[in-house]
C-alpha cells in the first residue's frame, strides 16, 4: 500500500534521493534520519512514513528511535534557535524564572513561535555555568540573566536581526 504523502514533488525526489543513497545499507535507520532533518531541518511526519515503507521498518519503531535520540526533531525550528540552560548551577541562579519570562511573551519549550522568528529548546549544559543562568540564542552566548534582561535581550535581538 503506498503512502499518500503531503510533500511537494520537489521533497518527495529528495526524501527518494536519501533513501536511494543509504537504504541499502544495513542498519542505516540513522544515517537516513539525520540526512532527512538536515534537508528539511526536521523530520516530517510523511518523510518517516516514506522510511518505513522503504525499510520495511514499522513506524512505531522508527518514532522510537526519534524519540530516544534528543538531536531529532519531529517539529521545525524557528529562524533563531534558544536554547535555555537548565543545568544545577542555572537552575540554581533562576532559570525557571526565565522560563516563565520566555513563555511570557509567547514562547514554549520544543515550539516555534507564530512568526517564525524563534523556538525553544531545554538544555541540560551549555558549558557557561560561571555565567548563570544563561542560554545562547543561534551559537551567542548570554549569562547572568534576569527576566528583565532577557526580555530586553529578545526585544533587541529582534530589532538587530530583523
Amino acid at each position: 500500500m503506498a503512502v499518500e504523502l503531503k510533500f511537494s514533488d520537489y521533497a518527495q525526489r529528495e526524501l527518494e534521493k536519501i533513501l536511494d543513497q543509504f537504504s541499502s545499507t544495513k542498519g542505516s535507520l540513522i544515517m537516513i534520519l539525520h540526512a532527512i532533518q538536515e534537508k528539511f531541518g526536521y523530520l516530517p511526519k510523511e518523510a518517516l512514513e516514506m522510511v518505513s515503507e522503504k525499510l520495511k521498518i514499522p513506524l512505531s519503531e522508527i518514532y522510537g528511535v526519534v524519540t530516544f535520540y534528543s538531536f531529532f526533531r519531529l517539529e521545525p525550528q524557528g529562524k533563531h534557535v534558544i536554547r535555555l540552560c537548565m543545568g544545577t548551577a542555572c537552575y540554581v541562579k533562576g532559570a525557571a524564572d526565565l522560563l516563565t519570562a520566555l513563555e511570557q511573551i509567547g514562547l514554549k519549550e520544543g515550539k516555534v513561535t507564530e512568526d517564525g522568528y524563534f523556538s525553544l529548546d531545554l538544555v541540560r549544559c551549555i558549558g557557561a555555568c560561571s555565567m548563570a543562568p544563561a542560554l545562547m540564542i543561534d551559537e551567542e552566548v548570554y549569562g547572568k540573566l534576569t527576566p528583565d534582561k532577557l526580555k530586553k535581550l529578545i526585544e533587541n535581538f529582534r530589532k538587530e536581526h530583523q
